[in-house]
């Protein structure tokens, strides 16, 4: 037994020198330590890789989807911003159709000689720098008290626009084409009396009349008002107007009677119209006095007097008023309390290539009765409106001065009339 236990150990310590030099079968508690960590690695780390790559994704994918309504938004709103900028043009070519005419002097040349000043100057300054004429009239007796821009106003005549509504009324009230009274629709939304047409200056309203009373009808009511032929009486430079020998080809008769188509009116004529107006039938001549003397001694010329009954006349007075009241002649009526009557016109002369805007007009006053007629040209400024707006201040700024107060001295009663005449063959 002493032999064998020795022997045994011997034995046991070959064999273990055996494994260790066959590696395939020995192990050391290091070798195997080395192999187990990595497994247990491999199993740890299958979940966090699993845990973590859905956080990888989803930053990945997040941030486009954050980025994308930002970069949209603008598109989005882009129609929004669109309007001002498609406005803003039509603004611009506004502001440039409406450029004022260049300033002018409308006095020079002018002959002073003989004029009222005090209307002159009120005359003057209302007018200011625009382009145009202003004649004052007594139509009492047919004097003309004040020409501003004489060459202007001296020249054969210009499109009378809607001013000419005044004579379409007057044939249409004579021939019983219509009643004062009497409503006419003129569109589905619309309709007028006398009054309130003359007042708007309603263009349908007297192109029927117009086309109802006829060209030789309208011929003979506008040669017994004067037009077509000088109104005053030898006053130097002035050339008359003229009257077409038949209708526009294009729109008849109804374009002379509410648009004064082919006829050509003066600043004369016109005041000379009003006048008999204004004074219920009387259709002086115009005379021009070029000193105080000549002033003092001039008798009125009475050229006809005009077949209207003086009803029929009051009844374009009221539309005329009301022009001022609350029609085209608004700006006239701002201006003053003064009893003013008048009609507007605003159109195109195509010869002059003109913008015009007339305004004629006359007080109700005991004490000088006046004519005022105010006649523009330029550009779309000028309107007839525009031109009621100076008359209006002329009014306004001899209002103020007591113009038209009586003073103590009595108006001389008329003396006896110089010429006559008839009218008119059709």
């Amino acid at each position: 037994m002493k032999i064998l236990c020795p022997l045994l150990l011997v034995l046991v310590g070959m064999l273990q020198i055996a494994g260790a030099a066959d590696p395939a079968t020995t192990q050391t508690p290091a070798a195997a330590s080395k192999k187990k960590t990595p497994a247990k690695k491999r199993a740890s780390a299958k979940p966090t890789a699993a845990r973590k790559a859905p956080a990888r994704k989803s930053v990945v994918h997040q941030t486009p989807v954050k980025k994308t309504p930002v970069k949209q938004s603008p598109v989005k709103k882009a129609p929004v911003h669109k309007t001002p900028v498609k406005t803003a043009p039509v603004k611009v070519k506004k502001v440039a159709h409406y450029r004022p005419a260049p300033p002018v002097d409308p006095t020079e040349g002018d002959n002073v000689d003989g004029d009222d000043l005090t209307v002159r100057r009120a005359a003057v300054e209302a007018l200011g720098t625009m382009n145009g004429a202003v004649v004052a009239v007594d139509p009492s007796n047919g004097r003309v008290l004040s020409i501003v821009n004489q060459k202007l106003a001296l020249k054969s005549g210009f499109v009378p626009c809607s001013t000419i509504k005044l004579v379409t009324s007057l044939a249409a009230l004579s021939d019983g084409i219509i009643d004062p009274a009497q409503t006419v629709r003129v569109s589905r939304y619309a309709s007028f009396n006398l009054t309130t047409a003359i007042a708007h200056s309603n263009n349908p309203f007297f192109q029927r009349l117009g086309n109802q009373l006829g060209y030789d009808r309208v011929t003979h009511y506008a040669r017994m008002l004067g037009l077509g032929e000088k109104a005053g009486l030898d006053i130097p430079g002035e050339e008359a107007g003229s009257w077409p020998g038949g209708p526009p080809t294009a729109g008849g008769v109804g374009m002379m009677t509410a648009y004064g188509e082919n006829i050509l009116m003066t600043p004369l004529e016109l005041a000379a119209m009003l006048s008999s107006i204004a004074n219920g039938g009387k259709l002086f001549y115009l005379q021009y006095p070029r000193t105080e003397e000549g002033a003092e001694e001039m008798r009125p010329a009475l050229k006809r007097k005009l077949d209207f009954p003086p009803d029929l006349i009051e009844h374009v007075k009221v539309g005329m008023r009301g022009a001022v009241n609350f029609g085209t002649a608004r700006r006239a009526g701002a201006q003053t309390d003064e009893p003013i009557l008048g009609k507007t016109g605003t159109c195109t002369d195509f010869r002059e290539s003109n913008h015009m805007g007339w305004f004629g007009s006359f007080n109700e006053v005991d004490h000088h009765p006046l004519v005022i007629v105010v006649m523009l040209l330029g550009t779309k400024t000028v309107s007839g409106p525009v031109a009621s707006g100076v008359a209006g201040a002329i009014y306004r700024s001899l209002s103020e001065q007591r113009y038209f107060v009586a003073d103590a001295q009595t108006k001389a009663a008329d003396s006896e009339m110089l010429y006559t005449s008839h009218c008119c063959s059709q």
